[in-house]
């Protein structure tokens, strides 16, 4: 009977531990082709994504990285290579330049809202803002969210430019990345 009991307890004890392991897998997010780690801050996860070069080199350039490597919590809304594809030809390469850090640092930081905000707080302000939320950006700026269908965030910056949320989620030990499709823009 202790023989059987000790193998009853092994195999509880094996099955605990892969429900544990799968768990955490779970949490993870692949962002880039890499898998974004809730453990790590907003900056040790963002270096590894493919996805995310150009938001990565303009944070450097902007001075940034010891400020998201920070406490916070942070909401980061953060838009891909792609995205920045979209600007206008020379427009990234202007804004890596010294000479535009200070613009270049105000765009980034229209991308963070201080707080953490999950898509779940998203959408319970935008459902108690009567279909649109109002998010203050560190920059001081104003981003609407909004609904397009019953789950799609889309985030209009204040020139009236819209991003969608592609990836929601993305928790980090200091916050959450929503990754965006566009870049947006204060006025």
């Amino acid at each position: 009977m202790l023989k059987s009991y000790k193998a009853f307890a092994s195999v509880l004890a094996v099955a605990a531990g892969v429900t544990l392991a799968s768990q955490a897998l779970a949490s993870e997010v692949m962002v880039g082709g890499q898998a974004m780690y809730p453990t790590k801050d907003i900056i040790d996860n963002a270096v590894n994504s493919a996805d995310h070069t150009t938001l990565v080199a303009a944070v450097k350039a902007a001075g940034l990285v010891e400020t998201l490597k920070g406490e916070g919590p942070f909401t980061v809304f953060a838009p891909t290579n792609a995205a920045f594809d979209k600007l206008p030809a020379g427009t990234v390469e202007g804004l890596l330049k010294p000479e535009s850090k200070e613009k270049l640092t105000t765009i980034l930081t229209y991308h963070v809202v201080a707080g953490k905000f999950d898509s779940a707080a998203v959408a319970e302000a935008i459902k108690k803002g009567g279909g649109k939320a109002e998010l203050t950006t560190v920059a001081g700026g104003k981003l609407v969210a909004s609904l397009n269908g019953p789950k799609n965030v889309i985030l209009t910056d204040e020139n009236g430019n819209t991003a969608n949320i592609s990836t929601y989620d993305v928790n980090q030990s200091n916050g959450v990345i929503h990754v965006i499709d566009t870049v947006v823009l204060p006025k």
